[in-house]
């Protein structure tokens, strides 16, 4: 059990939980690359089939583009390259020969598909155009490294839009927003809240930028997910262009969206996890069941038999199940599986043999009853995702919870050290509001997150809470990873 507890203190229980839960191993010997364990891999891809899923049926199809991209793409249009020139691998030799010109291992793929989109695309019933990729992109990143959270190669999926009109794709981006609900929100459990960022805090060539920012236990606010108004901004300079129906040459409008499915992995396990270890969600869960006999004496392979048996009616009905049969004392079985966060562990002695059932103890409160060995099945089932809604409840109501205002500068520092999501009437989140911001990153160490997407909420006389002058929209601010 880790020392100091996830409340106490987040960082050493993450860094614990990473190590000692076999998530993530950080020795290997490149900084910022780390190796993501079995325990880890399968539950992201599952919940990499579950994103993937949503985005089918939303209309967009699958495909993968080169993990490199010739330098000549990357600097196509001036703000992107402006944003990630500093952070791109660069690839300058095959074998023994250098390139005649350099390769950029991507930073993201908006220079690698949209010189494709222009060939692809020619008259309006070549649109919408909704692709997808999932895999890796790589960055150079500065700040302190943190495995899953910040690294310098990363999982993610990106989607990339192509649409004949602005409306068509402002459509979109509440799409994503609603995707993001379906998937993050309600099968994942993750609560949060989504921002359009500052203008000096926009992906670099977009008009806009939406993110999706969820509230660590430590009071950090992490960004798992954003969604972007490319506008014509990329599909001028790449000649992304299409015939409409009045005999004009037009160029398209796009969007482009990315979950980061480490982050979001990482964020899934702080939501739940507790000073015992992981707590996992049943449908994600490598194991949702682990059946743990409780030996004494000689009675070992009558045991055996009978938990053999109810592993094989659980399975059946497709419930990833496993035997504990080690030699291992019941309490260290017990400490391992909670460590693991299988959802539900189901205990087996003499007295379960002889009355035909099994105690069922939930990993979250760890209450236990006892069940008929016919209806386990249905009632781990039924356990399981019943234990998932309860968790799911709270971590929301936790979020709620941490949402505050303040009217001044002096409100707001004392919420941003309880680690809370501060509301405040700011003068902007455009370009002439950078200078509060700059105050506010320096004085209090916290980050303008945005105003909420799709808001019509304004101050009404409010003050900003930096400079004093007429706030003219309301903005969130928050410590940040």
């Amino acid at each position: 059990m880790v020392q100091m507890g996830k409340n106490k203190d987040f960082s050493e229980w993450y860094s614990w939980i990473l190590k000692e839960a076999e998530l993530v191993d950080i020795r290997y010997n490149v900084k910022g690359f780390a190796v993501i364990r079995p325990w880890a891999m399968s539950v992201m891809k599952r919940m990499y089939s579950v994103y993937e899923a949503e985005l089918d049926a939303k209309g967009h199809s699958p495909m993968h583009f080169p993990a490199v991209i010739p330098e000549s793409n990357l600097t196509k249009e001036e703000e992107h390259i402006k944003g990630f020139g500093g952070d791109v691998f660069w690839v300058e030799k095959a074998g023994e020969n250098r390139l005649e010109e350099r390769l950029a291992l991507r930073p993201t793929s908006e220079t690698a598909m949209y010189p494709m989109y222009a060939l692809w695309i020619n008259g309006r019933k070549d649109l919408p155009m909704k692709y997808y990729q999932s895999g890796t992109v790589w960055r150079y990143e500065t700040k302190a490294t943190r495995p899953l959270i910040r690294g310098r190669e990363f999982l993610w999926i990106e989607a990339h839009c192509a649409f004949p009109t602005k409306e068509d794709a402002e459509a979109q981006l509440a799409e994503d927003k609603g995707i993001a609900e379906t998937v993050i929100g309600d099968v994942f459990g993750i609560p949060f809240l989504v921002f359009q960022r500052p203008q000096w805090d926009k992906f670099a060539g977009a008009e806009d930028t939406y993110a999706f920012d969820t509230l660590m236990p430590d009071g950090k606010v992490l960004q798992i997910a954003t969604t972007h108004m490319l506008g014509q901004n990329f599909s001028k300079p790449f000649g992304v262009k299409f015939s409409d129906t009045d005999g004009q040459e037009k160029h398209v409008w796009q969007t482009c969206y990315g979950p980061g499915m480490a982050r979001i992995y990482a964020a899934l396990i702080s939501h739940y996890g507790d000073d015992k270890g992981l707590i996992y969600h049943y449908d994600l869960s490598p194991i949702q069941a682990v059946i743990v006999p409780i030996y004494k004496g000689e009675n070992k392979a009558r045991l055996d038999n009978y938990a053999e048996g109810i592993m094989r009616m659980l399975k059946e009905k497709g419930i990833r199940t496993h035997y504990d049969s080690t030699d291992n004392t019941p309490g260290f079985k017990y400490n391992q599986w909670e460590l693991k966060g299988v959802p539900i562990r189901l205990e087996i002695g003499e007295r379960e043999v002889d009355a035909n059932t099994v105690v069922l103890v939930y990993r979250d409160n760890r209450d236990k009853r006892t069940i008929s060995s016919e209806s386990a099945a249905t009632e781990v089932e039924e356990a399981g995702k019943a234990m998932f809604e309860r968790m799911k409840a709270a971590a929301f109501d936790r979020m709620r919870n941490a949402i505050d205002q303040a009217e001044t500068k002096d409100e707001l520092r004392i919420k941003i050290d309880e680690g809370r999501i501060v509301r405040v009437p700011f003068c902007s989140i455009g370009p002439e509001g950078k200078p509060c911001y700059d105050i506010l990153k320096s004085e209090l160490v916290a980050e303008v997150r945005g105003s909420l997407f799709g808001s019509r909420d304004r101050p009404n006389g409010g003050k900003c809470v930096i400079c004093g002058n007429e706030a003219n929209e309301y903005a969130y601010v928050a410590r940040q990873y």
